[in-house]
């Protein structure tokens, strides 16, 4: 395989790892955390109580991306998605309705994101991966730039398709071909599948990921998503048709299991703008030198590097249970180049 771009050294880093993580990994990067990663799964075995408490509090009852994002999809549901019953037979007027908030919520995101640490440059580099800035005048890239290149792909295939599997949910479940539930009917499920969504996610992108990174489909279909080694918050959402199509198919779980269009919103949310989010290139947000939201994680940043590792995300044990994990130290970079060149010869 031939890499989209070459993997080289950064400038110092701003972390404060030990000196023999400083000599192997500082100079590769412009921030990184404390090597090597440590592990936040949930899955952790004897479970221990404590931490499950702390990780509930953390990603539920403080304001998190998850909680922020569950937020936006009451407000969608309760003002501008159309009803269950206005989508019981195929309209062009509801149809358009939804791919119209997509559209806007995906710029607004994304487009904001980008404004604030990228234009505006709101906490320069602080906590930022790279040291690079986004591409621009590179025949790599559609339009020769790399924002313009991610928008296209994020608010036209990723936009479109996102809205015909939302559409397509709505329209099984307003003709009850799938389980509806409500608040009031199951309130433990109700709260249950909000935080079960993020899980049966990474589940699911972990193995889809895997699958795009054979071959055959990683030449043709995924690597338009890897041109983005430094990313930005337009990469997240910036795939090939096909990709958009296979990271999608997520929201089948609606299909079969019952749910209520709020759940629905929130895994939209979270597939569609969740991306922009966890792709700034920044560790978190930061408010009077105040770490205020956390976004992107060194975890998958090391992904968009090195390539054959990390395809999971941090939470979840995927990688450290199927032999892909990356904790930024140099042995696993080697591990993974060495998986890399097995790969594809």
């Amino acid at each position: 395989m031939t890499d989209i771009t070459p993997e080289f050294d950064q400038g110092n880093s701003a972390s404060g790892q030990a000196p023999e993580q400083m000599q192997d990994m500082g100079r590769d990067w412009n921030y990184h955390p404390d090597l090597p990663l440590q592990n936040p799964s949930v899955f952790q075995w004897p479970p221990n109580p404590g931490f499950l408490f702390r990780w509930l509090m953390r990603n539920w009852l403080t304001l998190s991306e998850r909680v922020l994002i569950l937020g936006l999809a009451v407000v969608l549901w309760w003002f501008f998605y159309p009803s269950l019953e206005t989508a019981q037979s195929f309209a062009l007027g509801w149809i358009a309705q939804i791919w119209l908030v997509n559209f806007v919520m995906i710029f607004v995101v994304a487009g904001g994101l980008h404004w604030y640490f990228y234009m505006r440059k709101g906490q320069g580099k602080k906590l930022k991966f790279e040291r690079r800035e986004q591409g621009r005048n590179n025949k790599l890239w559609d339009f020769s730039d790399q924002v313009k290149d991610n928008m296209f792909w994020s608010l036209g295939s990723g936009v479109l398709q996102l809205t015909l599997f939302q559409v397509v949910t709505m329209w099984l479940m307003a003709n009850g071909y799938t389980p509806v539930i409500t608040f009031t009917q199951n309130p433990i499920w109700f709260l249950a599948f909000l935080v079960i969504i993020p899980m049966w996610s990474a589940f699911h992108f972990y193995w889809v990921h895997r699958l795009l990174h054979q071959p055959f489909l990683y030449k043709r279909v995924h690597s338009l998503h890897h041109r983005n080694v430094n990313i930005g918050p337009w990469s997240g959402f910036s795939m090939h048709p096909v990709e958009h199509f296979i990271y999608l198919t997520t929201l089948c779980i609606h299909w079969v299991v019952a749910s209520h269009p709020i759940h629905l919103y929130f895994h939209i949310v979270f597939q569609g703008p969740g991306a922009a989010m966890t792709h700034t290139g920044y560790e978190d947000l930061l408010v009077k030198d105040k770490r205020w939201l956390a976004l992107g994680t060194f975890y998958h940043q090391l992904h968009h590097r090195y390539y054959e590792c990390n395809y999971g995300n941090q939470e979840m044990p995927w990688d450290r249970w199927f032999g892909t994990f990356h904790d930024g130290s140099a042995e696993a970079t080697a591990e993974t180049r060495a998986r890399k060149k097995r790969m594809f010869g």
